[in-house]
This record gives structure tokens, sequence and C-alpha cells, in this order.
């Protein structure tokens, strides 16, 4: 079995994205820094489906500068509560002010 995942997203355990940017909720807007955890097949949809939810938040536009696959359980929060959010299919946005 694979412990880690490969270049074919395939993992014994749920693929857990976090996605970091910046959301805007109105034109010339200061940007809100963010962090998006969520469940997904592999890094498009992962970046779609976070897109589509930063869009239902109010958000009308968004620079996401980095993409990446959680490995272990973080142990801080609010990402060990987004995690959690995340494994039950929830897509979880931290705000940052």
């Amino acid at each position: 079995m694979i412990e880690k995942p490969d270049n074919d997203n395939n993992s014994v355990g749920p693929m857990i994205f976090i996605i970091i940017g910046k959301g805007y909720e109105s034109d010339g807007a200061e940007g809100v820094d963010l962090h998006v955890m969520l469940k997904a097949a592999d890094d498009d949809s992962a970046v779609r489906e976070a897109l589509n939810a930063l869009a239902e938040e109010g958000f009308i536009e968004a620079d996401l500068d980095q993409i990446g696959m959680l490995t272990d359980v973080p142990d801080e929060e609010p990402h060990a509560s987004a995690y959690q959010g995340a494994l039950e299919g929830e897509v979880a946005i931290i705000r940052f002010n």
C-alpha cells in the first residue's frame, strides 16, 4: 500500500488540500488573507471547489497563491477543526484579519 501520495494522487487516506490566498469582497477593497481546507480527488477539483465556496461566501475575486496536501492532522486551532470539517466533506474557509 502507498503511504504517501504519488504523482497519480494515490493515497491510503483522504486527500485534504490546503489552499492559501487572498479573497476580495468588493472592487478596490483590500484583500483578506485566507486558508481554504477541503477534501478533493485532485488539485484541479480542489481549486474549483474552493473558488465556488468563496463565491458563495460573497467573495467576488480570489488570488490563490499556494496549494498543497496535508499529510498530518493539524494540532492547533483553527486548522484542527477546519481539517475535521474537510474530512466530513465541508469546505472550510479560515479568514485572517
